[in-house]
Formats: structure tokens, C-alpha cells, sequence
């Protein structure tokens, strides 16, 4: 199965910037040396986002998860990094309750 309404994802530039690309965020700072690492930055955040909108869009959804805020939608698949490289990740995407549009809500490598 795809995302549902996969063509109305998006991705939050918070979220990138103070989570996945922070080298400060509690939680996020291990994801961020990873995706450095890669060649991604603040500066060219907008990659990032467009490559996980890719897997989003394109990969198959590996497994959902139910909760009081809605279901969550995980999605493995491949990412170009800046520098050429190509890394597997798993993507997790949110359907809030009430709402239609995933939200991204993290990433990591697999």
C-alpha cells in the first residue's frame, strides 16, 4: 500500500532544522552527524526535504502504527545524499486525527 494522500505530505522546516539537522537536539543530535556527515546542511535543507517527500510519494508503506493522535505510516527507502552517496532510512509519517495530510515526523538509517 502507498501513503494515503501521499501528494499533500509535508515536511515541517522546524522539524529538519531544530531536530534532524541539530546537533544540540537531545534526541535528534545522533541523526543530525549522521546526515552531515552526507553532505546535508542548513544550507541546503531544502534537499533533504525533497528527497524524503520522494520516499514518501514512491515506497511502499512497510508497516502502520495506531494511536490517540492518529496513525503513524513507516516507510523504508533510499536516500541521495549531497555528496552522492546512498543511504537505506526508514521514514515515519503521521496522519493526525481529524486531518488528511502526512506529517513527517522522523528518520533514521536501517
Amino acid at each position: 500500500m502507498k501513503l494515503p494522500n501521499r501528494k499533500q505530505a509535508y515536511v515541517p522546516q522546524a522539524k529538519l532544522a531544530n531536530y534532524l539537522l541539530s546537533e544540540i537536539h537531545v534526541v535528534g543530535r545522533w541523526k543530525a552527524k549522521f546526515l552531515i556527515n552526507l553532505g546535508f546542511d542548513e544550507s541546503n535543507i531544502s534537499l533533504l526535504q525533497k528527497a524524503l517527500l520522494i520516499i514518501a510519494q514512491k515506497e511502499e508503506v512497510k508497516d502502520t502504527i495506531s494511536s490517540s493522535h492518529g496513525t503513524k505510516f513507516i516507510i523504508d527507502g533510499s536516500l541521495q545524499s549531497p555528496i552522492g552517496k546512498t543511504v537505506d532510512i526508514r521514514t515515519i509519517w503521521i496522519i493526525d486525527k481529524d486531518q488528511k495530510k502526512p506529517r513527517f515526523v522522523t528518520a533514521y538509517p536501517i
